[in-house]
């Protein structure tokens, strides 16, 4: 029997929402639900980026944003954003919600991500503690040299980050932009 704790929200595609569902059933099932991303940077406007701990249910040993997951029933995308960010990194910061977006794509291994995923981007300079049943490494990446390593070896990134990556970045290059305009 799993927990609630175990169930994603399902939604449609305006995130209104529609019920629950045990995780790998929904992932089994393709069915939408909500979810999250969340990309810090450094003072340098690096991206610290994570790579997936190999025996992750689906993009194992991959390189991905800093963390994602799924919100509980009942718990806001920006608490549970929080709470991943130190269940997976060790640490915590301010969040800021930029953009949505869904996305669909299916795995080798008979298993599918269809998600409405919650995009926020935060700021923080300090220790990491990766947790090892959720990632093998971390590291901190030029913005543009990520872009460019995308291209590249795409294939060593999760289906989602290389979704949301140009998103992000094109976000960050306008902010910048209107912030020396000003």
């Amino acid at each position: 029997m799993s927990s609630a704790l175990d169930h994603v929200i399902l939604v449609d595609e305006n995130d209104r929402y529609l019920g629950t569902m045990e995780k790998m059933e929904a992932h089994k099932k393709g069915v939408l639900h909500r979810a999250f991303s969340v990309f810090i940077f450094n003072d340098k406007n690096e991206l610290i980026l994570q790579k997936r701990a190999e025996h992750k249910y689906h993009s194992g040993g991959l390189w991905t944003n800093t963390c994602c997951s799924h919100p509980r029933f009942g718990e806001s995308v920006l608490n549970a954003a929080h709470r991943r960010l130190q269940e997976e990194m060790g640490f915590d910061c301010t969040l800021e919600k930029t953009f949505d977006f869904v996305y669909k794509t299916d795995f080798h291994n008979g298993l599918s991500e269809y998600e409405f995923d919650h995009v926020l981007i935060g700021y923080y300079n300090g220790e990491i503690n990766l947790n090892p049943q959720e990632a093998c490494e971390w590291k901190a990446v030029n913005m543009d040299d990520l872009n460019e390593h995308i291209k590249v070896c795409e294939e060593s990134f999760t289906f989602w980050f290389k979704e949301a990556f140009p998103k992000v970045y094109q976000h960050l290059k306008f902010a910048a932009h209107n912030r020396l305009s000003a």
